[in-house]
């Protein structure tokens, strides 16, 4: 029987290695690991790509490091592990609160970091914590690594700049003091797709990053220089304001979505406050 799979081309290989010259002389292949986005695009037949590579096997890319006092986090570490991880517990918990709030117990077994970063889709939940942290995703091909800094991955909607020979192999986070915050707006408390997601650092200087608010994750850099000038937060909600740009769509409102991004914002500085 002929089914949404049959004309479809999967290549195993062995090591990473062996997937990146298999990238280089084979492809155009994409990457396929825990597929929880890509299946649902090939079953309702809006994704046309006909050959992949499998990389969910490739166990060098699940590793949570720390070097040089940078916490690595490969691209195959899946929710569930980034929830149990004691170094991202230690350095980076909100990753840990927007891991848990992915889909449910299924999608967090199966899904990984380096899926979300490389789908792309602005309602990522963890997309706006990397950004508040000016996280730099690692990107290695047969005979190149380079490190993109999280703020000029993204191109446009669901478009990065990777080359059709790379492969995402880890995410870095360099030590960040502050507070972290992270909160996700959704129809339900799980099992829900962002209609908005905010995260931020509350340290030496705010970092504030948005999801659902437009056709990349956002940095919120005229909000954060209000609140670090000391220009009320009331001013700096206007300032986040007119830096963002939802649209209607069968989830949300754009007014609503400016809404409630005001009121994350309050509540990030409410919370964070550190004065008795």
């Amino acid at each position: 029987m002929k089914t949404a799979v049959s004309a479809l081309e999967l290549l195993r290989p062995r090591t990473v290695r062996e997937a990146l010259v298999m990238l280089r002389d084979d492809g155009p292949l994409v990457p396929l690991a825990g597929a929880t986005d890509l299946y649902v695009a090939l079953n309702f037949g809006t994704f046309s790509a006909t050959r992949f590579i499998d990389i969910w096997r490739l166990e060098p890319l699940r590793r949570v490091t720390t070097r040089d006092g940078v916490l690595s986090i490969g691209a195959l570490a899946t929710y569930a592990s980034l929830a149990r991880s004691r170094l991202v517990r230690q350095r980076l918990p909100m990753l840990i609160a927007a891991a848990r709030q992915v889909g449910g117990v299924q999608i967090q077994n199966r899904g990984t970091i380096g899926g979300n970063i490389a789908n792309g889709s602005p309602a990522g939940d963890t997309l706006p914590v990397l950004a508040a942290v000016d996280a730099v995703v690692v990107a290695r091909s047969a005979s190149t690594e380079r490190r993109i800094g999280f703020d000029a991955f993204y191109s446009g909607y669901r478009a990065n700049v990777l080359r059709p020979d790379e492969l995402i192999v880890a995410v870095e986070i360099a030590p960040m003091e502050g507070r972290q915050w992270f909160r996700k707006v959704g129809t339900r408390a799980a099992q829900a797709i962002s209609k908005v997601v905010m995260a931020g650092v509350r340290g030496g200087a705010p970092h504030v990053a948005l999801g659902s608010v437009g056709p990349v994750v956002v940095r919120a850099r005229a909000a954060e220089a209000a609140l670090a000038a000391g220009a009320g937060i009331e001013h700096a909600v206007a300032e986040l304001r007119r830096e963002i740009h939802p649209i209607d769509d069968v989830r949300s409102t754009a007014e609503y979505r400016l809404t409630v991004a005001g009121n994350l914002l309050r509540q990030f500085w409410a919370e964070t406050d550190a004065r008795p």
